[in-house]
């Protein structure tokens, strides 16, 4: 006997959407299943593996991007919600700072790393907080808006220094 229940769901999770965004300024046209997680189609589709997942379930925040310049765990999106967004991945930061942006440069400055697992996820976080907040952010601000990027390594100390450094060191403004 079979359950005739199930085949709306079946059909539905297998059906198929186009998928338009722009990643780290290139254009992107894609045809993917609908149930495709945004950080699936990131690493999967557009071989842009800095994006790491962590645990699936939008705690550790490794996942996290920037989607129309707001920090995003992309584990928690389908693709499709991104349609038409513009995406910046680790990969798509870059600076003055021997090609490294404020904050990848405050990392490395103030050694706001370690094993590096949760880093690509911590600079996007940074990053938005950092253009949320303007210079003038304080170390609370900092920490609690980091609150949902977990490393195991380092305790914190280092990558709040990290992100004070970048806040100190703006980058020049293009305008």
């Amino acid at each position: 006997m079979s359950d005739d229940t199930t085949a709306p769901i079946a059909a539905a999770a297998s059906r198929q959407v186009a998928v338009s965004v722009t990643v780290n300024g290139r254009r992107s046209d894609h045809t993917v299943a609908a149930r495709t997680l945004l950080v699936h189609h990131i690493r999967d589709n557009l071989q842009l593996t800095g994006t790491h997942v962590g645990c699936d379930t939008s705690n550790c925040g490794a996942c996290t991007v920037l989607l129309d310049g707001e920090s995003v765990k992309s584990c928690t999106l389908l693709a499709v919600q991104a349609d038409g967004g513009d995406i910046t991945t680790v990969e798509g930061l870059s600076g003055p700072f021997d090609g490294f942006s404020a904050m990848q440069e405050g990392f490395r400055q103030c050694h706001g790393l370690q094993c590096g697992y949760c880093t690509p996820g911590m600079l996007m976080a940074a990053t938005g907080l950092l253009e949320e907040n303007g210079p003038d952010i304080t170390e609370r601000e900092i920490r609690e808006g980091l609150e949902g990027n977990l490393c195991r390594c380092t305790g914190y100390e280092m990558i709040v220094r990290s992100v004070r450094w970048a806040a100190e060191h703006p980058e020049p403004d293009d305008s």
